[in-house]
């Protein structure tokens, strides 16, 4: 069973968002109403997902976010909140969070949220990533050649990043490239710990800051073979 850790600043919120995982065969094994006490109930019981607001006293879901992953914590983070605001949303993922989902969102996808992000994938639609994108990173040149941010990659595991820019999950990675899904899974986690990230969602605004894809445009090109 998938375990949380909620944090959010309103008690009614908390226990309506308790209400639904736990309807869902979600696991709530805390609450806080800050983004410090949140951090300190999450040491103590290790959840799969903390599931941040991002505006909270004392500490809010970005920084704690930050700091998540700066302490190697090992859960993961979905920060859900009422702002639908380009600027949070590419924070938190600059932040290392897995997902962003809204709190309007229907009850059954932020069950199915916690679900994603604890797996390891990212929460991101690819209209969501070319639009904050668009507006926050300003033009690196398309892909030509290596980018000197990921000259430690390889020429398939650029092409798999490319794929995770695009929003793609594993199994449809592994059909495009016809790999198996263990293959692409293991290009991915060898991307994620060659560039120091911390999850698939930090991977994508990696591949857009770097150049090796652009908002709206296509991708690098394949290079045909593996290394």
């Amino acid at each position: 069973m998938t375990s949380v850790v909620l944090a959010d600043d309103q008690e009614l919120v908390r226990s309506g968002l308790r209400g639904l995982l736990e309807a869902r065969g979600v696991e709530v094994l805390g609450e806080a109403g800050d983004g410090r006490a949140a951090l300190e109930v999450a040491r103590r019981v290790r959840p799969d997902v903390l599931v941040l607001d991002i505006r909270m006293p004392v500490l809010d879901g970005i920084a704690a976010t930050r700091e998540a992953v700066a302490t190697g914590l090992g859960s993961r983070v979905l920060v859900l909140t009422t702002y639908d605001l380009d600027v949070y949303v590419y924070e938190a993922l600059r932040a290392g969070a897995g997902g962003f989902l809204l709190k309007a969102s229907p009850p059954d996808l932020l069950a199915e949220a916690v679900r994603v992000v604890a797996a390891g994938e990212a929460l991101l639609a690819p209209a969501l990533v070319r639009r904050l994108v668009a507006a926050h990173v300003s033009g690196p040149p398309p892909w030509s050649g290596t980018p000197a941010a990921l000259a430690g990659l390889t020429d398939r595991e650029r092409e798999v990043l490319v794929l995770v820019a695009r929003g793609m999950g594993n199994p449809a990675i592994a059909a495009e490239l016809v790999l198996s899904e263990a293959t692409v899974k293991t290009h991915v986690n060898r991307i994620l710990a060659k560039q120091g990230l911390s999850s698939r969602a930090q991977a994508v605004v990696l591949a857009y800051e770097s150049g090796l894809v652009r908002a709206g445009g296509a991708g690098a090109p394949r290079p045909g073979r593996d290394r």
